[in-house]
């Protein structure tokens, strides 16, 4: 695939770096009369030749000189009369065209003469400051692709600049100076696409439709960009963990101090790094910012407001090169193809900074293959997309451009760690940018307080409400239902959040494109029918843990594409569709928990009115000629989900349980009164689940899982479980020997749900023993200081501890377990955790432990590695022994060691 086609003869190929075309004749040109005489071109040019020194060859050296002014002539005359900008031009113009129209022939030659010297003044004068320029944008220190000597400039002006760049090239290669040539245009055309190029980037990024992807009204982007919390730090590693359970451990920590970073500065070094970054890889759960984060980072580079050092930004999505995956590029033709607007100038990179972002990694269907991939060097050879990435990634490709992937946790290992220079992660928003969210969506400061109150009122929302498509969603819902006549409560769980962003996007749809009054019943049959091939289409694609999907996809799911346009008022507020530069459309829902929402009900809705439970694999391969009884039976339902959902090693079913089992109240079902056309649940049925639920929460499951099982009876509206720990932690009589598995759950839930952050954690409150410790673990990892001296604690409990240590999401700075017996054993397990990368400990207190030599120098090895952020160590009232204590300081002088205070004495 030839990159640079149209090439000028007689210029090498192999010598250029841009390409595009050099006619010597536009069309414009051969629509302008010449001017003659002819001699008085000829004159302009000896003139031109003094100025510009080009005497170092004679003029025997420049046999078609002649030809080529002329066929440059008309374009300097047009718009060099254009330029002149003084009173005297202006007259001198205006009295050769009186002349011209009629007068003597003297008269005429006179006022010819005049205005050619006019025009000769002129000419020099453009040209002396132009290849001034020119003389200063080939020197060799001169940075590439430059704009600081660009004025804002006219139309007029630029073409000017273009044909004068085209003439003194056509010269420089007469000369026989083809290199000095081949830079000028290099420069010069790279110049010139790249601002053809934010141009482009400006029209496409400077709007973005918020929530909706057609029926929406667009707003500037930088008009509603709120600030995100990112963080730096971490490693690519994967998060398995549902994102749900990530934001809420990341809704404990957000207003911590971390080391933050702002979007401008992804590429710069941190203080104290030498090491240039070449590749960042951000994360963050769905819905998060991620997408947004980069389109303002193009954004503001395209108004030339932040990294004017970057040369060329180039945007990707894996959605659009998903559609490729069948296809050949080169990188230089990829460019291309996305990115027209480089088409005609570019067709290498090596002499540019170049940023290529790559959002949705998690979206990625391309075999990106590391390990066994023939890697590619050569920026003009054509290949698969895949092996493109791969090689671009790896460095092998380009390794002087700047790389940004972004992808959800789960997808971060996809990237080997030694091709990933900085990893950050995007935190949605801040408890005080949730604010300032819903005081800029709503001028009326009275709604824009109530809305604020009641999200922090319900735990649940609140959280939820660091993804910044989820407070759209909550703004959306909100304000229509205190808007409307009927007025109605203002929904408490995610349920119901959900429910009512259905019936509001039901109702616009009805109004808005059916013709229908506000009264009217807003679920029709073909509305109906709609959301259950959607329902379908989540629950299917969930199972295959797809989020994103192409037009067969949604023809499978009974979906019709011809139609879509009728349902895009309502659809589009659920439904995102995107079409780039190809003809193939990507479909997503705008958040992964609206698909997990409409994947729940699609379930109730078939086992409500087929009796067939598709959380059964048995049921749905032979559908048994007698259904069951639907009332009775829907907690079998409700059972099956909960066990499947426990049984997930990381939680991908939480929330859809959640909505699962909310769906079944009468309440809720009232909501949803017309599309939803039976009932199916009673207060027996939700009794029997609710039973079911705490008889789980009495087994040995994990804490996050009884959390969720918590958040499960929250939905059911039974608090039973959180009633009876909060009325013992009111009255002072908490127990830790007198509660059951159940209410250890409880408890954990109501410290990790409290509106403050867990700052120290004190185990004595709660039950001074192992067993309790072991109970509330995730309270200890959620608090920056654990108080557990003189606690009965063993091996056991260091083991455990071990594991909070070294979690990447863990909080804890300081740790005190003084005065329990732990001995080497207890040490040597607490030592690993500290060896973690993630551990962010900065204060232990093993006083009184029983330490001895050996377990010096497991903690030795451990403030001696890299990673450790411990600056103090108490081993006082312990068995160091000489050799250790000399092992210690001998860690304490190293350098690189981060201890500061060392205390060991009193020795017993």
């Amino acid at each position: 695939m030839d990159q640079c086609e149209d090439r000028e003869e007689g210029v090498p190929p192999s010598k250029r770096t841009l390409c595009g075309e050099h006619e010597n004749q536009t069309t414009d040109q051969r629509s302008e009369p010449e001017v003659e005489p002819s001699c008085v071109s000829l004159k302009s040019d000896q003139s031109k030749n003094d100025e510009l020194n080009f005497r170092t060859h004679s003029d025997s050296e420049f046999p078609s000189s002649c030809l080529s002014l002329k066929s440059n002539q008309s374009i300097i005359e047009r718009l060099l009369f254009k330029r002149g900008a003084g009173s005297a031009d202006e007259g001198v113009s205006q009295q050769s065209s009186q002349v011209l129209r009629g007068g003597s022939a003297p008269q005429h030659q006179t006022h010819l003469d005049s205005i050619f010297m006019l025009l000769e003044d002129n000419m020099v004068t453009f040209m002396k400051e132009e290849l001034k320029k020119m003389k200063k944008l080939l020197s060799p220190d001169y940075p590439e692709c430059s704009e600081s000597d660009c004025d804002v400039e006219g139309e007029e002006q630029r073409s000017s600049r273009e044909s004068l760049v085209r003439i003194t090239l056509d010269f420089l290669r007469r000369m026989k100076q083809e290199e000095l040539a081949e830079r000028l245009w290099s420069r010069t055309s790279a110049a010139v696409c790249q601002q053809k190029l934010k141009c482009g980037l400006k029209k496409t990024f400077q709007c973005v439709v918020e929530g909706v992807s057609k029926a929406g009204q667009s707003t500037f982007l930088n008009q509603i960009y709120t600030e995100l919390h990112i963080t730096e730090g971490g490693t690519a590693e994967v998060n398995e963990e549902h994102e749900v359970r990530q934001i809420e451990k990341a809704s404990r920590t957000a207003d911590r101090a971390e080391t933050s970073i702002r979007p401008r500065d992804i590429f710069k070094p941190s203080p104290g790094r030498s090491q240039p970054i070449r590749t960042v890889l951000t994360k963050g759960v769905a819905g998060i910012g991620k997408t947004v984060l980069t389109q303002k980072f193009t954004l503001d580079w395209a108004e030339d407001k932040d990294n004017q050092d970057i040369h060329f930004t180039f945007p990707f999505t894996f959605r659009e090169l998903n559609v490729l995956k069948e296809k050949k590029f080169s990188l230089v033709g990829l460019v291309h193809y996305f990115f027209t607007e480089t088409k005609a100038g570019i067709c290498s990179f090596e002499d540019f900074q170049v940023v290529f972002i790559f959002d949705g990694l998690d979206e990625c269907r391309l075999p990106l293959d590391f390990q066994h991939t023939k890697f590619l060097t050569d920026v003009t050879e054509s290949t698969s997309v895949d092996v493109l990435l791969t090689s671009l990634i790896r460095g092998k490709l380009l390794p002087s451009a700047r790389l940004w992937i972004t992808t959800r946790p789960a997808a971060a290992n996809q990237i080997p760690a030694d091709c990933v220079d900085r990893v950050t992660e995007v935190r949605g928003f801040t408890d005080p940018q949730k604010e300032e969210y819903f005081r800029r969506k709503f001028r009326n400061g009275v709604k824009a307080s109530r809305i604020i109150s009641h999200i922090k009122t319900y735990r649940s929302l609140h959280i939820m409400c660091h993804i910044p498509v989820f407070c759209w969603i909550t703004a959306t819902v909100l304000e229509k239902v205190l808007e409307s006549r009927e007025g109605g409560e203002l929904p408490k769980t995610l349920t119901q959040m959900y429910i009512r962003h259905l019936v509001v996007q039901a109702k616009v749809k009805m109004v808005k494109y059916d013709g229908g009054a506000a009264t009217d019943q807003h679920w029709s049959p073909e509305s109906r029918e709609m959301i259950e091939s959607l329902g379908k289409l989540a629950f299917e694609e969930l199972q295959k843990g797809n989020l994103i999907f192409y037009e067969p996809d949604l023809t499978e799911c009974g979906i019709d594409l011809r139609a879509a346009s009728v349902y895009s008022g309502m659809l589009t507020q659920i439904f995102k569709e995107e079409s780039g530069l190809y003809q193939d459309k990507v479909f997503c829902f705008i958040h992964l928990s609206l698909q997990e929402f409409l994947a729940a009900l699609h379930v109730h809705q078939t086992f409500i009115t087929s009796g067939i439970n598709l959380l059964d694999e048995q049921q749905q391969t032979s559908r048994r000629s007698e259904v069951l009884k639907k009332k009775s039976d829907l907690h079998h339902l409700h059972q099956r989900a909960v066990d499947k959902a426990l049984k997930s090693p990381n939680g991908h079913l939480d929330l859809f349980l959640r909505f699962l089992l909310g769906l079944s109240l009468p309440t809720n079902q009232s909501l949803l009164q017309g599309l939803l056309t039976q009932t199916g649940s009673s207060s027996q049925t939700n009794q029997e689940t609710v039973q079911h639920i705490k008889e789980k929460l009495s087994e040995n499951v994990s804490a996050e899982r009884s959390i969720n099982l918590l958040h499960c009876l929250n939905e059911l509206n039974d608090g039973s479980l959180v009633e009876e720990i909060q009325q013992f932690l009111r009255s002072g009589r908490l127990s830790g020997d007198k509660l059951s598995p159940a209410q250890w759950s409880a408890l954990v839930f109501i410290l990790l749900s409290s509106e403050e952050d867990v700052e120290v954690f004190d185990l004595k409150k709660y039950s001074a023993s192992e067993e309790a410790l072991v109970k509330l673990l995730p309270v200890v990892k959620a608090s920056k200081k654990a108080l557990l001296s003189s606690c009965g604690l063993s091996k056991r409990s260091c083991r455990a501890l071990s594991s909070v240590l070294s979690s990447q999401s863990s909080s804890l700075t300081h740790l005190d377990l003084s005065n329990n017996d732990l001995k080497n054993s207890g040490v040597k397990l607490l030592s690993s955790g500290l060896e973690s990368p993630h551990c962010k400990l900065e204060a232990l207190s093993l006083s009184g432990c029983l330490v001895s030599e050996d377990g010096c120098a497991s903690l030795v090895s451990a403030v001696s590695s890299k990673s450790s952020h411990l600056r103090e160590l108490d081993l006082s009232y312990n068995h160091p022994g000489d050799s250790g204590v000399k092992k210690l300081f001998a860690a304490v002088e190293d350098p690189q060691c981060s201890l500061e205070t060392l205390r060991y004495g009193h020795t017993t």
